[in-house]
């Protein structure tokens, strides 16, 4: 890809800034521990892409110059996310996140999940000393439908039963739910009406359904970028690719497939076995179509907003979220 996420942020570069400053002053605390951790977490984040969906809808809502409502919403939304990452690591008992230690392998668990619930607390504090309820609930109704997508996908994974509508509804509320989240505080908090709050919640959940796919795609890659090859596989975790896959298969290949992600117990040959009947069953290209789809659904909301700097960004940043190679 040619546009790198610093010229995509260009027209929001000084807010980004801004941004960052009032983040770091949110997550400061007295309590020496809860501080430490706090800089810990700041330190490690990573490229900024919900706060840029805020901004940017923000602006194309009205909102420009951006109100404060917008840093507030955009802070909101980082440390109830961040909230919910913590506590994912405890749960799947994960030592690393993006290339980092995890809260609770540097901690232990009892720490990360108190951590988790002050970051949550803190999210709610932020917007209940400003009054800003339309914002809370938008992002509470995110983080509800994040827990629900995350059980879902848990029962499934037993039975290994998922059909595309159920990996579309797994998607749409474990990721595309937060982007749609973004995308709606930022109208919102720019003073937006109901129906152009709702057009962004609608753009930003095709964005992120985008996005799940292309996540999901790189565990049928040839190189290890953006997380481990063949991580979902050996999770048990169905995805579009094998799903579509699954689809066309007759029953016997159909069942020595499901035997290979079910009792895969981290071997590569099965693991690979699973990934080899992906690639020749036309998987990939079938999840490709479809993210593609998704693309141009979130462009063709996109272009009903006025035509403006924030708006062509917001363009790249669709192309970069679905051609990144991590």
């Amino acid at each position: 890809m040619n546009v790198t996420l610093d010229q995509i942020q260009a027209p929001i570069a000084a807010e980004m800034e801004e941004f960052e400053l009032k983040f770091r002053a949110s997550m400061k605390t007295r309590q020496l521990l809860l501080d430490k951790i706090m800089g810990y977490i700041v330190k490690r984040k990573g490229k900024q892409i919900r706060p840029m969906f805020v901004f940017f809808t923000a602006k194309i809502s009205g909102g420009d110059p951006l109100p404060e409502a917008s840093f507030r919403g955009a802070a909101l939304i980082e440390l109830l996310h961040t909230a919910t990452l913590v506590h994912d690591d405890v749960v799947d008992e994960s030592n690393y996140r993006r290339g980092f230690f995890s809260i609770n392998a540097l901690w232990k668990n009892k720490i990360a999940v108190l951590v988790g619930d002050y970051l949550l607390a803190r999210g709610l504090q932020l917007a209940l000393e400003n009054d800003d309820f339309d914002l809370l609930k938008i992002v509470n109704n995110a983080v509800r439908e994040l827990s629900e997508g995350e059980l879902l996908q848990i029962e499934k994974a037993r039975r290994l039963d998922i059909t595309e509508d159920v990996y579309f509804d797994i998607i749409r509320q474990k990721t595309a739910s937060l982007i749609a989240s973004c995308c709606a505080v930022g109208a919102a908090s720019a003073g937006a009406d109901k129906e152009t709050v709702e057009r962004a919640r609608l753009f930003g959940e095709k964005v992120g359904m985008a996005f799940q796919i292309k996540d999901d795609l790189f565990d049928f890659g040839t190189a290890e970028v953006g997380k481990p090859v063949g991580i979902d596989i050996k999770e048990k975790k169905m995805t579009l690719p094998l799903i579509y896959a699954l689809q066309q298969a007759d029953w016997l290949t159909k069942r020595r497939v499901i035997f290979n992600v079910k009792n895969n117990d981290g071997r590569k040959d099965r693991v690979q076995a699973v990934i080899d009947f992906v690639k020749k069953s036309g998987g990939l290209e079938y999840a490709i179509k479809v993210m593609e789809s998704y693309r141009d659904e979130a462009l063709t909301i996109l272009r009903t907003f006025p035509e403006s700097a924030s708006r062509n960004s917001l363009e790249q940043l669709i192309n970069y979220t679905i051609e990144r190679e991590k």
